[in-house]
């Protein structure tokens, strides 16, 4: 059975994006064919961890959403850019278009977001997926309602900052609407000099949500600045094996 899972954050600046392509990478390495989709097509990121540029991206799903071409056509095979894999382990990319021309159709014209639907729906079968991984766009909006209602498992990522700890509420009471079978939240750049447990015990209780994931707060993390994913860049690096533990929470369901 494929796994449709949603990143997701209320607020940006949560480092989703890089979580995301580290999360897509692990599963890779634990033989998983995966594929990651950017959806955030107003402000697309997903493409820089992979080493490409705006030149680089020949096509992108803003093509696919205007009838332009397939989506399994739009996605890119990363896998020798992350290193050996195991057996049956790949990892595919389906990038959003970082040309300002085509952020600004999207923004102007929009979209048939059912079309997003028959793409993710194309990407398992076409691909023959384990896991595809939607990278969603802040906030609430069309898309990210459909993301959550198609998802099998949604990781919502969230700052030790009030403002997130509001919004996320309100993402977690749709989500429990949508009835999501499966909700963990991810607490990232965790201050060294906040309590981790003290943390954890309070977002819990507060969302009745599991932690499934703290990530700490970290120099390193920020001198990558989205280079590479960080479990390749430093794979022995706690950062990088609580995003390990978190990819076997994920595969394990609740």
């Amino acid at each position: 059975m494929s796994l449709i899972v949603s990143v997701h954050s209320f607020r940006g600046g949560t480092g989703k994006s890089n979580t995301t392509a580290s999360l897509a990478v692990v599963l890779a390495q634990q033989g998983k064919r995966v594929a990651i989709v950017d959806t955030d097509i107003q402000s697309p990121g997903l493409h820089v961890p992979f080493g490409f540029g705006a030149e680089d991206l020949h096509r992108s799903i803003n093509q696919f959403l205007h009838g332009e071409c397939g989506i399994a056509e739009v996605a890119v095979d990363v896998s020798e850019r992350i290193g050996a894999l195991p057996e049956g382990g790949a990892l595919l990319l389906v990038p959003a278009s970082i040309k300002a021309s085509e952020i600004t159709r999207v923004l102007r014209e929009g979209y048939d977001v059912g079309l997003l639907q028959q793409g993710f729906q194309s990407l398992l079968d076409d691909l023959e997926l384990d896991v595809l991984i939607i990278d969603t766009h802040p906030g609430l909006n069309e898309e990210t309602l459909l993301s959550l209602t198609l998802s099998d498992v949604l990781l919502l990522v969230l700052r030790p900052d009030q403002q997130d700890f509001q919004g996320t509420a309100v993402t977690v009471e749709i989500a429990r609407l949508l009835e999501v079978p499966d909700m963990l939240l991810i607490l990232n750049k965790l201050p060294s000099q906040m309590d981790g447990e003290a943390v954890r015990q309070q977002v819990e209780s507060t969302y009745r949500v599991p932690l499934g994931a703290c990530l700490p707060m970290d120099e390193g993390i920020a001198m990558n600045a989205s280079s590479r994913p960080f479990v390749l860049a430093q794979p022995e690096h706690p950062w990088s094996e609580r995003v390990r533990q978190l990819a076997h929470r994920v595969l394990a369901g609740p």
